[in-house]
């Protein structure tokens, strides 16, 4: 067994569910997984170990998932303002693919790093220390992050 066949068997169902909370699509998150794995092997070296593996990964499969958001023609999807509340908490509110479509629309045209910390810490379940250790950064900049990436979405989704 070679080391990438001991990281797939450890990393591919992670991978996989972790698409499966972004696209709420089996077949597009297997086709995202093998892709994810494929860009994996290619780019090995590029990994420097400045986070963990599952890191690393999660965010390749991230940024093929905004790839595919961004080929995809899709009409624009209006959500009326009672579907989002005024609270901090959105994960309890992602409940449809519509509304998650929304989120991701909005999310999308947020800079960085607000994108990349709040689809790590809620499509990636990433803890603020991980996600601190990934940006080089302190788990209270996470935190301080999302929090203001999470705002910015609702303000954003609001108007």
């Amino acid at each position: 067994m070679t080391d990438f066949d001991e990281i797939y068997r450890l990393y591919a169902k992670s991978v996989y569910g972790f698409l499966m909370r972004m696209t709420a699509s089996a077949e597009l998150s297997e086709e995202l997984t093998s892709e994810t794995f494929y860009r994996a092997v290619k780019n090995i070296n590029s990994f420097k170990g400045n986070c963990t593996m599952s890191v690393w990964l999660c965010s390749i499969a991230k940024n093929l998932y905004l790839d595919h958001l961004k080929k995809s023609e899709r009409k624009n999807i209006y959500i009326e303002d009672d579907n989002y509340p005024d609270s901090a908490d959105m994960t309890l509110h992602i409940e449809d693919k519509e509304q998650l479509l929304a989120v991701h629309r909005v999310l999308h045209a947020l800079e960085e790093p607000y994108k990349e910390v709040f689809s790590l810490r809620i499509f990636g379940e990433l803890s603020y220390k991980e996600i601190g250790e990934l940006f080089g950064k302190k788990d209270s900049w996470a935190r301080v992050i999302f929090f203001r990436a999470k705002e910015m979405i609702i303000r954003k989704i609001n108007e």
